[in-house]
């Protein structure tokens, strides 16, 4: 049973307003009240479930306790309490107390508590007169010879740096002794991943996914504003980068607070909004205040109105619903609670003009945006509240839980998420939205795209080529847009293949209403509409109902999907894709539109005619791209 109603102080968070700094602070007890029965009996660990990491319990309990901190060290950077500071500090004495069978332990290479270092760093930087100074003398040397051997050790070249930098931080800000060459090195490698107009990628190669914004930027941000006066040219700088790509990823944010379901790590759920929390707290200009209060809040209050709590009023490991399917190996049962770091707003006071100015909707964004450095064109339909990003893919992959369904999908939407495949058997458990799927003939074990050899975009069409298998090439054309858009693949094998063409992913918990007809089938929900046309090469149309819980968004789904079989030799397949979750009914309103938009003419913002020779696409920037049909 799950409990959306979590109550404290007489209200529900599902009901708390989220529009003062005082609801903001029972939003945080109520979401750490649950928490208290589950402390240790020494309180250096959190125990709120028996799911596994990859790393053993006592770890993932030592991160439990770490993660309530970056919701409670804002709240005491602003004045606040919190009943649980008593716990939190035992916790620390405990912890870092060898003799103590709660001892957090020596700590390896690359490992998990390195990771948990970091909010004790950022403590230690902005509130030690809470979290140091009650301390006992050998206990302060405990805390900073455990924190301390993160020196010691390396940390993963990525996001992960600013680990080793904000415990650094933390040290200097104490006049303790710290690794000052550590921490520079870390802080210039930090320009390695930065891609331009604000863009990082999480590591050389990396992908430009959340850890921009939820990691990277974030930390930069506490780093801009604790380290000003020590560090006044490289604060600047972070500030500078964060400047540039606040109006870009606004573009990922829907007008009712929901964000783009995107790339891994979403069991941290509301942590999508904290990069605006950082860029209140640095001071950063460029966006109005208003407008940045509205992303935070707004993007809360939609969390909160999802059943991502079970029944003792904990969250769950899942994205919109409980669900381990999604979830990553390093996912532990208080993993999620990283989402705190999005009440960083709490270190401001009620006269804070943070808090007295008014909540403001977003501003108007373009319809199509295109982001290069992560491979996106972002595409909103704001009269649906829809936003979508288009991906032309990504030259290099990594061993994440679902890759492919994480990063390589054609298509990623706020209204109808993604799906991540259960097992490898069909087209049922694949769960191939937004993709198309190539198995060997009759085997029914699928591949899709994971890496690619070519991606780039132009305008709003998108390219890529991509190999399955060695003597399979793929090269895939995307004209971007809403409510429809239009693929193309020219498929070059080797081999017989069985394809298959998925369109958007629809909830079925509703009345569904469809329509499969010679190459075309939509359906109809309560959640919108979906449907797909063949327009080229495609031999069935027909509706896949994937495995439930693979869905980010539903754990029931239907997916209208196109299917193929090729012989050895060149074969090209199109098709028109559309989604509109505004519209729940009138499956043949749809077809007689989906049908229209294939008849615009070249002055319109979107458009493929299909030749018999070539296909011609006029891009929403008006240049004509035609592809050979040789």
């Amino acid at each position: 049973m799950m409990n959306n109603d979590l109550t404290a102080a007489g209200s529900t968070i599902k009901d708390n307003p989220l529009q003062t700094r005082q609801d903001l602070v029972l939003a945080l007890s109520q979401l750490t009240d649950p928490l208290k029965p589950h402390y240790s009996p020494g309180n250096a660990r959190l125990s709120v479930g028996k799911t596994g990491a990859g790393y053993p319990a006592v770890i993932a309990e030592m991160e439990g306790f770490s993660r309530v901190l970056w919701g409670l060290v804002p709240l005491l950077m602003g004045g606040g309490d919190s009943d649980l500071m008593d716990t939190v500090l035992d916790g620390i004495r405990h912890g870092t107390d060898p003799s103590h069978e709660e001892y957090w332990g020596e700590v390896s290479d690359y490992d998990q508590r390195l990771v948990e270092m970091a909010v004790f760093g950022f403590a230690l930087a902005a509130i030690p007169e809470r979290i140091w100074q009650p301390l006992a003398p050998l206990e302060q040397e405990r805390l900073y010879h455990w924190l301390n051997q993160i020196n010691a050790h390396p940390c993963h070249d990525c996001n992960w740096l600013f680990f080793n930098v904000l415990v650094n931080a933390g040290f200097k800000k104490l006049g303790l002794a710290f690794d000052a060459g550590q921490m520079e090195r870390n802080l210039q490698r930090m320009d390695a991943f930065y891609l331009g107009e604000g863009w990082y990628s999480d590591g050389v190669g990396g992908h430009s996914d959340y850890y921009g914004p939820f990691a990277i930027h974030y930390y930069s941000l506490l780093y801009a504003k604790l380290m000003e006066k020590e560090d006044p040219e490289r604060s600047l700088l972070f500030k500078e980068r964060a400047r540039l790509f606040a109006p870009q990823f606004m573009a990922w944010f829907s007008p009712d607070g929901s964000a783009l379901p995107y790339g891994r790590s979403l069991a941290y759920r509301f942590a999508q909004s904290a990069f605006w929390s950082a860029y209140a707290y640095a001071g950063v200009d460029g966006i109005a205040p208003g407008v940045v209060k509205g992303l935070v809040l707004r993007n809360l209050r939609w969390w909160f109105s999802r059943p991502i709590f079970d029944d003792r009023g904990v969250l769950t490991i899942g994205y919109a619903y409980p669900n381990l399917i999604m979830a990553e190996s390093y996912n532990a049962p208080g993993s999620p609670y990283w989402a705190l770091k999005t009440f960083l707003p709490l270190a401001f006071g009620e006269d804070h003009p943070f808090w007295q100015v008014a909540e403001l909707p977003l501003p108007d964004i373009p319809a199509v945006t295109v982001q290069q450095p992560p491979h996106l064109v972002m595409v909103r339909e704001e009269e649906a509240g829809h936003v979508a990003a288009f991906n032309s893919g990504h030259l290099s992959s990594n061993a994440h839980t679902h890759t492919s369904a994480k990063y390589e999908k054609f298509v990623y939407s706020t209204a109808f998420g993604f799906s991540v495949p259960r097992a490898e058997w069909g087209l049922g458990q694949g769960a191939f939205d937004s993709m198309l799927a190539l198995s060997e003939g009759g085997d029914n074990l699928y591949r899709v795209r994971r890496q690619n050899l070519e991606s780039e975009i132009t305008d709003n069409v998108l390219r890529s080529v991509w190999k399955p298998w060695t003597d399979v090439e793929v090269r895939t054309w995307i004209v971007a847009g809403l409510p429809w858009h239009i693929r193309i693949h020219r498929i070059a094998t080797g081999r017989p293949l069985d394809a298959a063409e998925g369109g958007f992913a629809l909830g079925q918990e509703t009345e569904l209403e469809q329509r499969i007809g010679g190459l075309e089938t939509i359906v109809s929900t309560g959640w919108g509409t979906s449907g797909i046309r063949g327009l080229l090469g495609y031999g069935k149309a027909e509706l896949v109902w994937p495995n439930p819980d693979t869905n980010l968004l539903h754990p029931r789904t239907v997916l209208p999907t196109l299917t193929a079989s090729l012989a050895p030799g060149v074969h090209w397949l199109a098709s028109a894709v559309y989604g509109d979750p505004a519209e729940a009914a009138a499956p043949e309103e749809q077809v007689r539109r989906l049908g229209v938009v294939l008849e615009q003419s070249p002055e319109s913002a979107l458009n493929a005619d299909f030749l018999r020779d070539s296909i011609r696409i006029i891009t929403a920037g008006g240049r004509e791209i035609r592809i050979s049909l040789d």
